[in-house]
């Protein structure tokens, strides 16, 4: 039988992770709405070039590979976690930080590229929409490194306690997220535009 501190705890934690869950559906309803606001607007080009012509399936590709590498290894992170080790959970995480920042590196340096060629988000709605969405997704992203961040060093200075778990647990479902959006946005706005 439980302690009951034990199963009071047990019991917050499942509600904590729900109240998570709650969280996630409604950032998931905003990526809808952006997402069916670029299926309007993707051709809304205001005479100038669109998706086929702006795009390279070759970086978004290179992105897509980086960001699921980063969620095999936030997943060995958490299977670290649950084994009690702590330099491993740690090192999964730093490996998981740098490939998001890689991540978020590309996806910089091909904003700079559509901005240096004049591929502004004023120039139309398709590129207003287009921005709007990935640059969200990218907000994201680096919220979750930061996030990754401030959990090494809690895990390093207070160890894998069952509140530093549960809050990994929410940050594991978070990055994990995170991929789901960008395979969407990788299909719809990436290998749409090459179809």
């Amino acid at each position: 039988m439980q302690k009951p501190d034990l199963q009071i705890t047990q019991h917050n934690d499942s509600k904590t992770i729900l109240g998570f869950w709650v969280y996630l559906m409604t950032d998931l309803i905003m990526f809808a709405v952006l997402f069916a606001t670029y299926a309007a607007l993707k051709t809304s080009t205001f005479g100038g070039p669109g998706p086929s012509e702006l795009f390279s399936l070759n970086g978004a590709l290179a992105e897509t590979l980086i960001l699921l590498t980063s969620s095999f290894t936030c997943g060995l992170a958490m299977l670290a976690a649950h084994r009690q080790n702590k330099n491993q959970t740690i090192i999964w995480f730093l490996v998981t930080l740098a490939l998001g920042l890689t991540f978020l590196g590309l996806e910089l340096k091909e904003f700079s590229q559509l901005i240096a060629e004049g591929h502004t988000w004023q120039k139309s709605a398709f590129l207003s929409s287009f921005f709007a969405l990935v640059s969200t997704h990218g907000l994201h992203i680096a919220i979750g490194s930061l996030w990754i961040v401030v959990a090494i060093k809690q895990i390093y200075s207070r160890g894998l306690t069952p509140f530093i778990t549960s809050k990994l647990t929410r940050l594991s479902l978070f990055w994990h997220f995170l991929d789901i959006v960008w395979i969407f946005i990788f299909t719809i706005v990436y290998l749409m535009a090459k179809v």
